[in-house]
């Protein structure tokens, strides 16, 4: 760790920069921090950095599209309406992203996840503390992005703070009151990520179960879809208030057999995420879900979104990862058969309805 107990040189309150919020400012004054995904929530936290005043440098894999976010200083389709301001740098040259930075900020979709990795390794030098906004599950290994990153990349686990909760990315842009986490083995480390994203807007808490965080933002974007399903069918409150809890039950049951603290999921990560991209228009996931329901196929679907939606990945890694481990996942089986298999999405609502009954816990 370049500081003690979570503490930065220098790093003390100030004005907020130009075209920053009121109060933004703070322990990320004149920090150096590389923002490695320049998609939406990549973006967002760039911002959102730099409103608080530390220089980042925002790294996009596409050359190309490096070059337009420095002209344009906008991120389209991500982002639109959020100029970057000018202690944003957009590069496509890892090196240089890294090069001085104290933090880096992992923000990639997870199936960029190996592939930044190996551009990690190759790099010349890499900051002492690192911050993973990745959701997903491999499904070749069953890791989330923290553990997946560390042993590709050579990173010490130790030295990745999982950085997740309730939090879209056009209202944090926004400006909007949020809570989110930053979890990890090593609490100076996530002491650390805390004061540097904490401002007016943003307040972080810290967590010592990456896992559990990192389960439960990934696999309530596979409710999310289903939520969207139940939308899509005109299902009802009742059905949506189940489906939440219900699958909560079975975040939970997978998260606990992986060695996850059972409480994490009903704070920010468990029932706080569930809930928002359950519920919101604003949720990719969800629009899945309710596209599918008005018998839109999947592949028009996601082109039409135009951003990634991970909760159709991660339900393949997810159903696989249960299988070896012999978790039941009654919903997120059925999302499966919805988006692989072919089931029609009335007739995965009736078949989760009829099977045997049980006791609730």
């Amino acid at each position: 760790m370049s500081a003690g107990a979570g503490e930065r040189p220098g790093a003390s309150p100030g004005a907020a920069p130009a075209g920053g919020r009121p109060g933004d400012s703070g322990t990320a004054a004149r920090s150096r921090v590389a923002v490695l995904g320049a998609g939406s929530w990549g973006t967002t936290l760039a911002l959102h950095l730099s409103r608080r005043g530390a220089s980042v440098a925002l790294w996009e894999f596409d050359a190309a599209r490096a070059r337009r976010l420095s002209l344009t200083r906008e991120s389209l389709p991500f982002l639109p309406g959020h100029r970057l301001p000018d202690s944003i740098t957009a590069t496509s040259d890892l090196a240089e992203a890294l090069g001085g930075a104290e933090v880096a900020v992992i923000a990639v979709p997870s199936s960029a996840l190996a592939s930044l990795a190996a551009r990690v390794v190759a790099a010349p030098q890499a900051p002492p503390l690192w911050v993973s906004a990745t959701k997903g599950i491999d499904e070749e290994t069953g890791l989330t992005p923290r553990p997946l990153f560390s042993r590709l990349a050579g990173i010490p686990e130790e030295r990745i703070v999982v950085l997740a909760g309730p939090s879209f990315a056009l209202e944090v842009a926004a400006g909007k009151p949020t809570a989110i986490l930053a979890a990890g083995s090593d609490e100076p480390a996530c002491v650390e990520a805390q004061r540097l994203f904490s401002g007016d807007t943003l307040r972080v808490y810290t967590s010592p179960d990456p896992l559990g965080v990192e389960i439960g933002v990934s696999l309530k974007n596979v409710i999310a879809i289903a939520a969207g399903v139940a939308a899509g069918l005109d299902l009802g409150s009742n059905g949506l208030g189940a489906l939440i809890t219900r699958g909560l039950a079975e975040i939970t049951r997978l998260g606990v057999r992986l060695g996850a603290r059972p409480e994490t999921f009903l704070g920010l990560a468990g029932i706080g995420d569930l809930v928002i991209t359950s519920t919101s228009t604003l949720s990719r996931n969800y629009r899945v879900g309710f596209a599918l329901a008005r018998g839109e196929q999947l592949e028009q679907i996601l082109n039409e979104i135009g951003m990634v939606a991970e909760g159709v990945r991660t339900c393949r890694s997810a159903i696989r990862l249960a299988e070896r481990l012999g978790v039941d996942l009654p919903i997120a089986r059925q999302v499966h058969a919805v988006l692989y298999e072919g089931l029609d999405p009335r007739r995965a609502v009736l078949e989760l309805m009829s099977r045997p009954l049980r006791a609730e816990f």
